[in-house]
């Protein structure tokens, strides 16, 4: 007969434990929100709200007063949209809103009418088709239109302004908002932010009636200019950096602290990792930690990283390995390290942006990478 395993602790039995500070979130949206005041502030919650777990950060958000949250994809809203009516449930309360940044694909616009999302429409081909589901159901459906105002990625070009006006494509769509996305906005003084905040006025001029979303986390800072009635911060929200080179404003949300496996001595001249990436000038102790890059490691931090533990850093030697990395554990007191403790990846000594860095990516890269086999705490 087997023995029973319900009484294990997944924190033990995990390679890491991933830390999500559900205070400091809802702090982010509020100082967020006072960012852009009187504009609202929606919450962007892609990618598994970057990660993080969008069934578990949106009723946080919803509690701290966020209306409107935005996914990539009509599947994102459709899983997150009972979570959404559920933390909602207060009868009187502004209903909350799921905007699909990326339009609809061909062939989904019934599903999305019938649950009531609201497509970010991109082209005129998602115009037409969203506008003729509005026609055969004989109402007006709402939508986002999206102009690209000078990054060449999404939206439609500042000259369809002029013939959906003139056309009439979009009298059946009640017109929620006029969107554009910002480049550079974590580059406060680059001239292409100026350049596409002229493009996107020229364009919300020809629809006096609509709300004006262009401000992402960067451009929450960037000043009242770029505001408009609704701001889109995502990164700042959990803890990323809104504007480069400059002092984060932002609470960390997140902390991963990862397992050591094994310790172990090794004379001067001994080969580490695969492909014997790293030689030891020196005898060393090394300790080799439950995580790779399949927990969202990048390979790359081999030899650049670190890794913390009671304030001294351990640097990444060696290739990341998909289930294991190894550190330098010389600086600590022999014996200090032991199987199963706990050493910080990002925490107190180590920001999620210095992480990012320290890998030559993002802070986004790093949280939306962050693997299913960390055991997960939210406080």
């Amino acid at each position: 007969m087997h023995g029973t395993i319900s009484h294990i602790d997944t924190g033990e039995a995990a390679g890491g434990v991933l830390t999500i500070d559900c205070g400091a979130l809802t702090d982010n949206y509020r100082l967020l929100r006072a960012q852009v005041a009187p504009a609202r502030a929606a919450a962007v919650v892609k990618a598994n709200a970057y990660g993080l777990g969008a069934l578990d950060v949106v009723p946080e958000l919803i509690a701290a007063g966020c209306r409107d949250f935005f996914v990539a994809h009509l599947g994102e809203a459709l899983e997150l949209l009972p979570t959404l009516r559920e933390a909602h449930g207060t009868p009187g309360e502004a209903e909350p809103h799921l905007y699909v940044l990326n339009g609809l694909m061909p062939g989904s616009e019934a599903t999305c009418a019938a649950a009531g999302i609201i497509p970010v429409i991109n082209s005129l081909s998602q115009l037409a088709r969203w506008a003729g589901t509005a026609a055969a159901r004989g109402e007006k459906l709402p939508a986002v239109l999206q102009f690209d105002s000078g990054m060449s990625r999404l939206g439609m070009a500042p000259a369809d302004a002029e013939a959906i006006i003139r056309d009439g494509l979009a009298d059946t769509l009640d017109i929620r908002a006029i969107m554009s996305h910002l480049a550079s906005a974590d580059e406060p003084d680059n001239p292409q932010n100026d350049d596409q905040l002229r493009v996107l006025r020229a364009i919300a001029a020809a629809f006096p009636d609509a709300l004006v979303s262009f401000a992402n986390s960067g451009g929450a800072f960037l000043g009242a200019d770029y505001h408009g009635a609704l701001a889109r911060p995502g990164i700042a929200l959990y803890g990323g950096a809104p504007t480069a080179a400059r002092e984060n404003p932002m609470r960390p949300v997140v902390r991963l602290d990862v397992r050591v496996i094994q310790t172990r001595s090794v004379p001067a001249g001994a080969r580490i990792g695969y492909g014997g990436a790293f030689v030891a000038t020196s005898p060393m102790r090394l300790a080799t930690l439950a995580v790779g890059y399949a927990d969202g490691l990048p390979r790359c931090l081999g030899n650049r990283g670190a890794a913390w533990f009671e304030g001294v850093r351990l640097p990444m030697v060696g290739r990341v390995s998909m289930d294991s990395l190894i550190v330098d554990a010389s600086a600590l007191p022999e014996g200090a390290l032991v199987e199963g403790a706990l050493v910080e990846l990002i925490g107190p000594h180590q920001s999620l942006d210095e992480l990012a860095t320290a890998a030559g990516t993002i802070s986004y890269e790093l949280l939306t990478q962050l693997g299913r086999r960390y055991h997960r705490r939210y406080r």
